[in-house]
């Protein structure tokens, strides 16, 4: 396994020392590993959308309808 060393300033240092029975460690490996899944999520995203061929207009036609749409069905549950 590969290692990693990261500088932090003396009081996150210091705040970190307090809760010695934290294991840092594995706190960065994780949030590292959302950090990657949450990029490649965007990345893909983006590669979805760029080949889009919804114009501002037709998004906002979609979202007037899915609003009306919405409350119609809630006035009909009698929720509204």
């Amino acid at each position: 396994m590969a290692s990693i060393t990261l500088a932090v300033d003396d009081t996150l240092k210091a705040d970190m020392d307090h809760f010695s029975w934290v294991n840092w460690s594995e706190v960065a490996r994780e949030e590292v590993a959302k950090r990657l899944e949450h990029t490649e999520s965007l990345e893909k995203f983006l590669k979805i959308i760029s080949k889009s061929q919804l114009t501002d207009r037709d998004a906002e036609l979609l979202s007037t309808k899915v609003k009306e749409s919405m409350h119609r069905r809630l006035k009909e549950d009698g929720l509204i």
